[in-house]
């Protein structure tokens, strides 16, 4: 039986701007949920809110079994999740003097076993779809910027250069509740899905995004390459990538070895690639 063989990988890097890098990111031992989070807030209230959303993520995923679930029951799973991730920043804050304003946004990703992907965000970290040499952003940033945009009041154009292209109109961990975006999709060979934090959207454009995974042969290729890309344009900010990318393995099912590893946060480890292999889409 012919199967999909998804390719992941992951960076992370604090830029040339700040001291601190307050992202995380985790991604599950099998590589169906992966996550990325941007903290913001004083002190270190950026970081630990960020550290608790990927933290509240594996505890969900370790709660409830995923293994098996159809389309709406990973829909509610990774919405719930994402809620409860919420309200455990939103908790934290309440008891913490240093880190009352802190938040965070998340941008998270459960692939199903017939290779469906569910996709909720919060905040302005993206889910990308690289398709036959065209970027497809999948997520709408939750900020003022982004809003005027798409009510036709500025263009993209005008939001680079906006002094208030960082205002986010919606963020994990300042509420009680948050309402959380939900995006199906779907992926086939030759695909490529990207997360990412607002470190790689300020400063590489969409269509860049594809030509430069287009050009690489390896999803740690395409993460250290954008990394690099980031860097070479001032970094004002974190950045996180995650990469997948899917393909065709011809090799019938068993034939290939599946490996995988599964961390916590970025501050665990910088870069991690690994292989396995999915149901048919």
């Amino acid at each position: 039986m012919t199967k999909i063989t998804w390719q992941v990988a992951a960076v992370t890097d604090p830029g040339l701007k700040r001291e601190e890098n307050q992202d995380n990111f985790f991604m599950s031992e099998d590589h169906r949920v992966l996550v990325v989070a941007d903290g913001m807030g004083g002190m270190q209230g950026g970081s630990k809110a960020s550290r608790l959303v990927v933290e509240s993520m594996k505890n969900s995923l370790e709660t409830l079994s995923i293994d098996g679930l159809g389309q709406k029951e990973l829909q509610r799973w990774l919405v719930s999740a994402v809620a409860e991730a919420n309200t455990r920043v939103f908790e934290a804050a309440a008891v913490d003097p240093e880190a009352r304003d802190m938040g965070t946004t998340v941008v998270a990703v459960v692939q199903s076993e017939d290779g469906e992907l569910q996709i909720a965000h919060v905040g302005d970290s993206r889910a990308y779809l690289v398709r036959d040499g065209k970027t497809i952003v999948l997520t709408m940033d939750h900020s003022v910027v982004m809003e005027m945009v798409a009510q036709g009041k500025m263009t993209e154009e005008q939001v680079k250069n906006s002094p208030f292209k960082h205002y986010l109109t919606r963020c994990v961990g300042h509420k009680k509740k948050v309402e959380i975006d939900n995006t199906p999709t779907s992926v086939k060979p030759g695909d490529w899905l990207i997360l990412s934090s607002d470190g790689l959207s300020g400063v590489v454009d969409d269509a860049e995004i594809a030509e430069i995974v287009g050009a690489c042969d390896t999803v740690k290729e395409a993460c250290e390459d954008l990394l690099s890309e980031t860097l070479a344009r001032g970094a004002p900010d974190n950045v996180t990538i995650i990469c997948a990318h899917y393909a065709d393995s011809s090799l019938p099912e068993g034939d290939k070895e599946t490996s995988a590893v599964g961390i916590k946060s970025s501050q665990e480890l910088d870069k991690v690639s690994s292989e396995i292999s999915l149901h048919d889409l």
